[in-house]
């Protein structure tokens, strides 16, 4: 995670907060690994879609080949999600902000809720 963060700073922005880490089982598929998960609000200078190309670029650096299988969900190495950006509404292909299925998680939601306190 350190690294993911590190990666950030510097392809990004500014970090202006971060969670603490939380381990949690994995959601939308089975797999005997657990995950780590964790928030951070970020100031950056970038668009939204240079955001998400950042992002991607990050993740493949990182050993991150495919998002999902063609089952769904699997296991990966990292996995940047955009859940919110200011204010704005985004609803694209690639692309959607604020993050749609963001509320449906715990895994996303309790440490949001501790970086936006």
């Amino acid at each position: 995670m350190r690294d993911a963060i590190q990666l950030l700073e510097t392809a990004v922005g500014t970090v202006k907060r971060q969670s603490e880490m939380i381990e949690t089982e994995p959601w939308g598929f089975c797999s005997p690994n657990r995950f780590i998960n964790m928030c951070v609000c970020i100031e950056t200078r970038l668009t939204p879609r240079q955001l998400l190309e950042a992002t991607r670029t990050i993740e493949k650096k990182m050993g991150r080949t495919v998002k999902s299988d063609v089952n769904g969900y699997a296991d990966r190495i990292i996995d940047i999600d955009i859940l919110l950006y200011d204010d704005l509404r985004i609803d694209e292909a690639d692309l959607h902000i604020p993050h749609p299925l963001m509320h449906e998680r715990d895994f996303v939601m309790i440490p949001l809720r501790e970086i936006l306190e």
